[in-house]
């Protein structure tokens, strides 16, 4: 089989992992005349997810042969699909030749699993190695690890790559019992405390180093050198929505433990895409891509809102989001008892609850406020939308009407939310010749 050839099948298969953003890791660049790429600043993306979201990594696995059955999964070991293997020589060339066109920042690689984990592993620190050692890659690498691979192998690719990531796959062991029986979310999570540990003891290392105080003195010892970093982006993984029947509410539940447990940067959400001969455990249709969608808000919420996973589900029985709102919006319509705040006095952890306000136009309006009062126009000056925050605050000129809010009046368009209209993604990515 032609690379060319290669390149097609194994980039296709890789389309499916949404867990490849570049954000993190250690600067690196080649502007003093040595080495070659840089890991910072914007190439031309010709990889784009399965949800239109544009990626400038060349995104490919080593091989789509697989070990495993799951049955989620379009590579698994007993689907007809069209294998392929690169061989590390490979990966590295085409690595090399795509950054030098400038139509990537870096490389996102994940495999099946072939012969054993630890095999697979030390293929993929191969390449991440020749990368490095041989050719000086300064670029943006991220390795999907394997779960059981041996720990000398986590830590080999924990010094080559930016950011490691082991995908949990479901939500809960019960998922994984029907639909992935040979793999076990214990071992998934075995592999992420190692990485954690890692990732902290490297950090620990390093702050130390800095920490040394700089000897001037004649005939002084030199300052100690810092350690390298291990995985300095962090570790990240991903999860299919949809596939299992689990509810938003068990998902963001298992989200908030792993980033309470191992730290982790990111949480990718995934939404379950039917398959070729699938099995009959499986469902017949996708779920609406808004699902994903309000599954990232919510994730979005707990990391930089405060909000804990168990208040953003409702109380019901079906524990899932609603699709008509977002679930910041939803919140704040089921707790009329919290409103109106008055943005003059009201402290910085509530205003991040009125819709509407993010992060930074709370910060902003926190400075704003300590010259002077605020007033409805000031809200247009710090471009927030007056109509999404002004039914949910108190101003100096403003207060809103009683009665409460209408859920109605801020609904998204029917069109966009509706579960009965999904909206599905293009089952190609962009070609790469």
């Amino acid at each position: 089989m032609d690379l060319p050839t290669k390149l097609a099948i194994l980039a296709d298969a890789a389309k499916y992992d949404a867990s490849c953003a570049s954000s993190g890791g250690t600067r690196r660049d080649s502007s003093q005349g040595r080495g070659l790429g840089s890991n910072e600043g914007m190439g031309i993306c010709h990889s784009f997810a399965p949800d239109g979201r544009c990626i400038s990594l060349l995104k490919i696995l080593l091989t789509n042969f697989c070990l495993y059955d799951c049955a989620y999964c379009i590579n698994r070991r007993g689907s007809d699909v069209p294998r392929a293997r690169f061989t590390v020589e490979e990966v590295v060339a085409l690595t090399l030749d795509f950054y030098r066109r400038n139509c990537i920042e870096g490389l996102f690689l994940s495999s099946g699993v072939i012969r054993d984990p630890d095999y697979t592993m030390e293929q993929l620190v191969r390449v991440a190695r020749t990368l490095r050692e041989v050719h000086d890659f300064r670029g943006y690498i991220h390795l999907k690890t394997i779960p059981d691979a041996a720990p000398e192998l986590l830590a080999q690719a924990g010094r080559w790559a930016d950011r490691l990531s082991v995908n949990i796959e479901l939500p809960t062991q019960q998922g994984l019992d029907r639909l992935a029986p040979e793999k076990s979310s214990t071992s998934i999570r075995r592999s992420m405390a190692r990485l954690t540990l890692a990732i902290e003891d490297a950090q620990a290392e390093r702050r130390a180093v800095r920490a040394q105080p700089v000897r001037l003195l004649p005939g002084a010892g030199r300052r100690k050198a810092a350690p390298p970093a291990f995985a300095a982006a962090g570790q990240s993984t991903q999860m299919i929505v949809g596939a299992d029947g689990a509810s938003d509410a068990t998902i963001l539940a298992t989200s908030a433990q792993l980033y309470g447990a191992y730290r982790l940067r990111r949480v990718y959400y995934s939404a379950f895409s039917p398959i070729p001969h699938a099995a009959a455990a499986l469902p017949a249709q996708a779920p609406p891509l808004l699902r994903e969608h309000r599954l990232y808000q919510a994730d979005w919420l707990m990391r930089f809102y405060g909000f804990g996973a168990d208040e953003i589900t409702p109380s019901g029985q079906t524990g899932m989001l609603a699709l008509d709102v977002d679930p910041k919006l939803a919140w704040a319509l089921a707790h009329p008892e919290r409103f109106p705040v008055d943005l003059n006095t009201a402290p910085r952890a509530l205003l991040l609850r009125v819709p509407g306000l993010g992060v930074r136009s709370v910060d902003k309006l926190l400075l704003a406020r300590r010259a002077r009062r605020l007033r409805a126009a000031d809200l247009r000056a710090l471009r927030v939308s007056p109509a999404k925050v002004l039914p949910f605050v108190v101003l100096a000129d403003h207060r809103p009407r009683a009665g409460g809010v209408e859920r109605s009046a801020l609904a998204e368009p029917r069109s966009l939310a509706s579960p009965a209209a999904p909206v599905h993604p293009s089952s190609l990515q962009a070609a790469l010749f």
